[in-house]
């Protein structure tokens, strides 16, 4: 449920946006109350809830909804409906914006029973403020803010929001964007005029696009990164910048024809024309074109390239924490600790302000903390944004004790949510299994149950077909079938895995780096696994695995029994000269972890007494016996997962529990000594929620956002996105990315797992996978999934189509920088630039003509380009001359 205020000096309006009915009614009695003299009803279910009502006011002092099948008129009543579109923003207003949903649950989604449901309430209030708004208007939005907040009990989130500057959450409010249009206020909310002014609007963005009316109607607001919309009501054209995306395209393209629909539908046409392609219009659309946007006079802006967001400016390490005491009625702020900060660290008798810089400032209300406190937390935060001198729209966010939202947990390395397990976390590290009791692992449902699947990290069981490669001489050496699952620390191995699902045969490449394998290695490997991604068709998953943060799908390959060797071959570019390899002997001991088949293994250890812990099971390999030592605190499971990998040994097996072992054991121990006997406790596990990144590189820096209440449509084809499941890290590529955008967020993850607040393992296993080649352990995260969602998403070409259907008399303008190959087309003005480095960068200098439109080519040099070439060349350099492109 969300609803907005639109603030007109010291009235405002209420929008309505999703609502239970319950709470619905209760929010427009209060403001009714509260003098709101224009409501608005929109969007989903309100839509449907309120299709048939109307409301009845009496001196604004009660609220009566009743059926449009009786309406009435009576004395003293006043029936009004606002319909201002869903999403349309003046700059020179403050708006006021509510939002509730059930906990788990994307913004927006509705259930039709909040009464009887066992999930918590999220609530939100945000007050945006636009660029030309008032302080005044601004100071009563903050003021109605907190009066609202009284109203609900004080339990939302309140979030201060700067136009140009929106938290992601408030963009996941508006799946279309949002349309900002100029004035407000002082130029009269409901002010309306026949007399038509053309206008030109911006659409900027790639996820939720931000569509601006601009100040005037001018080549200079322009760029070739974004896609403009020229309204001229007889004709309105679509402007497509050679650099735009196609989410922006598409919205432009929804715009054109909502702008169509308010001039009437026979009254306007769509004219969709391509940067370059001015020149190519039919003679009337051109005339009303350039009546507006004259082609000699265009010059565009350079594209405006975004702010360099990292994934470490993202998740900073230099977060801070500061408390907020009211003493004597003044406000003290002291620095209580820098990062990492943990749950603990905030007490409910205090407020706290988190100074994540310029990504957020977050205030914490302790639920003991003085009304007071309360009531001026937005504006401290402000204050304190303001005296550090972050940017004037830094979002500052105030957050009660007991609600906080995910933006604000992810600042903590451990946070627990009481009573409540929110998204995918592991049941237990590898290599830290917790003595829990195990349930039977049924890897035949995982495909059918994608969420189970993400949950597990598991695909298959393990079954399938796979080649195991070991690095050597810098070369794919293959591994025997017999030596499969016997891995050597100081080398890498690459692993091609084969599964069928629904019918077509998958592959995942894993490539193994050993601990103390070379560096020169581990390249090698990685490049390996990206040679044979491209044999198989690129359509792998590939993942990298360094050792020890091996998997269950890894460990479920071998059966349990995976051994890692100490040593391996001296092979790499920084071996010395004469260095041989690291032969296994016939005596050593290996350390057994596990008790089932998807999470076993063993690792060779030291030979000596130390070496044991009463934790676990041990193997103790010699010439003449194979001992089985278990430890007083390992399991039944566990002891049987030993005798596996022990039965590969040639001697006799002896089993013997801690305590009673034969003189003979610590003789080839060497003797006895001491080693950890204190009982492994279960270590308590918190749930971690996914997070999704979408990185881009389109405007020459690498941006990076994060997307809040993710699902499958959010992947978007252009880029690169990051899936973090805390246990591993995924890295999806679009279709249409581009490869320095995959290497910049392979070279960053590493940057991102070492600044993350919560203090991550940088040996993280990382994912990296194609669209369309999803596998469950990654689409388990997105809800809902659609395989065939690719080939089903309309894109600009399709929309193209479809609108073709609907306008008759659309005008399309055909591309040149697509499928064709001929090179862009420019108006002469621009080819006219006598520095060649101001020239578009595809413009040749020394032959500025074959850039030039073919019909400006024939009124310049007064004849067609076959006559032109057949000149001889000082024929052809003197016209260039008098025509300004010599």
């Amino acid at each position: 449920m969300e609803f907005a205020i639109r603030f007109l000096r010291q009235q405002y309006q209420l929008q309505i946006f999703h609502t239970p009915d319950d709470e619905c009614r209760t929010i427009l009695g209060h403001c009714i109350k509260s003098r709101i003299n224009d409501v608005g009803l929109f969007g989903g279910h309100v839509a449907t809830l309120f299709s048939n009502w109307e409301y009845q006011s009496v001196d604004l002092d009660e609220i009566e909804l009743v059926s449009n099948s009786r309406r009435r008129c009576r004395a003293g009543y006043c029936n009004r409906r606002i319909t201002e579109p869903y999403g349309k923003f003046h700059a020179g207003d403050s708006y006021l914006i509510y939002s509730a949903f059930e906990s788990g649950q994307p913004c927006g989604t509705l259930l039709q029973q909040i009464k009887g449901s066992s999930n918590k309430l999220e609530r939100y209030i945000h007050f945006w403020l636009g660029t030309e708004t008032t302080q005044d208007e601004a100071g009563v939005v903050a003021i109605k803010a907190v009066e609202l907040d009284d109203f609900l009990g004080g339990s939302p989130v309140q979030q201060r929001e700067v136009e140009g500057s929106e938290s992601a959450r408030f963009m996941t409010y508006f799946k279309d964007g949002i349309r900002i249009l100029p004035g407000g206020a002082a130029s009269g909310f409901k002010h309306v005029t026949d007399e038509f002014h053309p206008a030109l609007y911006s659409v900027k963005g790639k996820r939720n696009p931000v569509v601006r009316q601009l100040a005037e109607v001018s080549w200079s607001l322009m760029n070739e990164g974004d896609v403009f919309v020229l309204d001229c009501k007889k004709y309105i054209f679509v402007w497509v910048g050679r650099s735009a995306n196609s989410r922006e395209k598409m919205h432009a393209a929804k715009l054109a024809q909502t702008l169509k629909g308010d001039h009437g539908e026979s009254y306007s046409t769509l004219v969709i024309v391509e940067d370059g392609q001015e020149l190519g219009l039919p003679d009337a659309e051109r005339g009303a074109f350039e009546g507006l946007l004259a082609i000699q006079h265009k010059k565009l802006k350079a594209i405006e390239a975004e702010n360099d967001e990292s994934f470490e400016s993202k998740t900073t390490a230099e977060i801070k924490l500061y408390r907020c005491t009211d003493e004597d009625g003044t406000l003290k702020v002291t620095e209580v600790k820098k990062g990492p900060l943990f749950q603990a660290d905030l007490s409910s008798n205090d407020s706290f302000i988190v100074d994540n810089g310029a990504n957020g400032i977050f205030v914490w209300v302790g639920k003991k903390a003085t009304p007071q406190e309360r009531a001026e937390a937005m504006r401290n935060g402000q204050s304190f944004a303001k005296k550090k001198e972050y940017p004037p729209n830094t979002n500052v966010t105030r957050i009660l004790d007991g609600g906080e939202p995910a933006e604000f947990r992810s600042l903590f390395r451990d946070w627990k949510v009481l009573n409540q397990t929110v998204g995918f976390g592991r049941q237990a590290s590898v290599g830290k299994i917790a003595k829990v009791v195990q349930t039977k692992f049924d890897a035949s449902t995982l495909h059918e149950n994608p969420k189970a699947a993400a949950k597990a990290g598991m695909v298959d069981d393990g079954s399938g077909k796979k080649e195991v490669y070991r690095i050597i001489n810098k070369e794919l050496s293959p591994v025997p079938h017999a030596e499969h699952g016997k891995f050597y620390a100081g080398d890498c191995y690459v692993i091609n895995y084969a599964y069928t699902a629904g019918g077509t045969e998958k592959n995942i490449i894993y490539y193994w780096l050993g601990s103390t394998s070379g560096q020169d290695e581990k390249g090698i490997a990685a490049v390996m696994a990206v040679d044979l991604d491209k044999k198989l068709g690129g359509r792998a998953v590939q993942i990298r695995l360094i050792q020890g943060k091996e998997p269950e799908h890894f460990l479920a390959m071998f059966g349990g029994k995976l051994v890692i060797y100490s040593g391996g071959r001296a092979s790499g570019f920084e071996s010395q000269e004469g260095e041989k390899d690291e032969v296994l002997g016939d005596t050593y001991m290996l350390q057994v972890r596990g008790n089932a088949a998807h999470n076993t293994k063993a690792v060779q250890v030291p030979l000596k007494a130390s070496s044991l812990n009463s934790n676990d099971v041990f193997i103790l390999m010699s010439p003449k016996v194979v001992y089985i030592w278990c430890g007083k605190g390992s399991t039944g499971d566990e002891r049987e997962m030993a005798k596996k990998i022990a039965a590969d040994g040639k001697a006799d097996t002896q089993i013997m529990a801690e305590g009673k072992e034969k003189a003979e054991f610590w003789e080839v121990l060497g003797g006895k000594g001491p080693y950890i006997t204190d009982m492994r406790t279960a270590e308590e596990i918190h749930e971690h929620e996914p997070r999704l990144f979408q990185c881009s590189n389109a405007t020459g820096n690498m941006k990076v956002e994060e997307i809040l209440d993710f699902n499958q449509t959010d992947l978007v084809e252009e880029d690169v996105m990051v899936l973090d499941a805390w246990h591993s890290v995924f890295i999806w590529v679009g279709v249409n990315s581009n490869k320095q955008e995959v290497a910049l967020v392979e070279k960053g993850i590493v940057q991102y797992l070492r600044s993350d607040p919560k203090g991550r393992d940088l040996d993280t296993p990382i994912l990296k996978i194609h669209q369309g080649c999803e596998p469950p352990t990654f689409t388990g995260f997105f809800g809902a999934w659609d395989p065939n969602s690719w080939e089903n998403r309309m894109d600009f070409e399709k929309l193209k189509e479809h609108l073709k259907k609907d306008n008759p008399n659309m005008t399309i303008t055909l591309s040149v920088n697509g499928s064709s190959g001929e090179k862009n087309r420019y108006p002469l003005v621009v080819l006219q630039e006598k520095n060649p480095e101001k020239l578009p960068a595809d413009v040749d200098p020394v032959q500025k003509e074959l850039s030039l439109h073919d019909a400006e080519f024939t009124r310049a040099f007064k004849m067609e380009r076959a006559a032109f070439e057949a000149l001889p060349a000082w024929k052809r350099n003197q016209l260039k001359k008098d025509v300004g492109l010599f």
